[in-house]
């Protein structure tokens, strides 16, 4: 088992060490001076004086070789500081910080919607092929992968904000502006946790072990309670990992539309206006974030999967 958590920490290490690397090159990657779009980022539509850039180039330490540059600033990103915006003039740190938090309770308000409707309805579907609550089951995974966010979005805001004055339209100001956001971010990944819960459950049920049970006088809801509803749930964990690490920063048509101040929306206004010190602390926030769940959800699966852990074990 120490194998396996050293192996995954020097993975991990390695991965957030090229992240660094990609986020830091990221101003030399558009192909212009990022010195010069600094300047220009502070004198607006006035002529860039080449002295000025240069004066801003030894100020920043940017006439250095490229991997004492990068060093400093992998240093410096440790400690939390990407330095300041083009925009705001704020440090970056304390952005990306805030709306880290946002996006976070944002994507766990959702993918807790999704699962507290999928495990039930995925378990009771595999329980009850080709019956009614199947049906239910298909038609949900169906119809929520289709349906679009931009479209469901605004659909939302008319029918609860505008016609009906139930909740908030934009905005984040308490529990109830998260409410139409977060339903909305749900209905794409309670599709696909229904579906891959019904899968895993009706693999299940059929397992040695489950006849087992059933012979020792153990009616099906019973069975799948005290003995289906672990295994089957265990894929889920994995997808659950996949679609945090992915709403982190990819809710961004509904942060727009709600207006919801999280990475979404500070991605998409630092891509506008080419603030490149806010796209590289995001960038590697973000990375970092989805790296560190997707490498504790593999930790987890192991501990709850006597299986796979003897295998790594062996």
């Amino acid at each position: 088992m120490w194998m396996i958590a050293l192996q995954r920490s020097l993975i991990l290490c390695l991965t957030l060490v090229i992240i660094s690397l990609l986020a830091f090159l990221v101003p030399y990657m558009s192909g212009g001076d990022p010195v010069r779009t600094i300047v220009q980022s502070r004198v607006g539509d006035m002529a860039v004086d080449p002295a000025a850039v240069e004066a801003m180039r030894v100020h920043l330490g940017l006439d250095r070789p490229l991997y004492v540059q990068y060093l400093g600033w992998l240093w410096n990103a440790l400690q939390g500081d990407f330095g300041y915006s083009f925009v705001s003039r704020s440090p970056v740190g304390p952005e990306v910080a805030r709306a880290l938090v946002v996006s976070f309770t944002l994507a766990m308000t959702a993918l807790g919607i999704a699962l507290a409707v999928a495990l039930p309805l995925g378990t009771l579907s595999a329980m009850r092929p080709g019956k009614a609550i199947d049906t239910v089951a298909t038609f949900v995974t169906q119809t929520f992968v289709a349906v679009p966010e931009y479209w469901f979005a605004p659909m939302a805001v008319l029918v609860f904000s505008l016609y009906l004055g139930l909740l908030p339209s934009a905005g984040w100001e308490g529990p109830a502006s998260l409410v139409l956001p977060a339903v909305v971010l749900s209905l794409r990944p309670l599709a696909y946790f229904t579906r891959v819960s019904r899968a895993a459950m009706m693999d299940v049920l059929q397992a040695p072990y489950i006849t087992a049970a059933r012979s020792r006088g153990l009616n099906m809801n019973q069975t799948v309670v005290h003995h289906g509803i672990r295994n089957g749930a265990m894929p889920v964990v994995t997808l659950f990992a996949l679609w945090l690490a992915g709403l982190l920063g990819g809710s961004v048509v509904v942060e727009v539309i709600f207006a919801i101040p999280g990475m979404g929306r500070l991605i998409y206004e630092a891509v506008v206006n080419n603030d490149v010190p806010v796209l590289q602390g995001s960038f590697v926030c973000i990375v970092a974030l989805s790296v560190l769940i997707n490498t504790l959800a593999d930790a987890l699966y192991i501990l709850l999967n006597p299986a796979v852990r003897i295998r790594h074990v062996h």
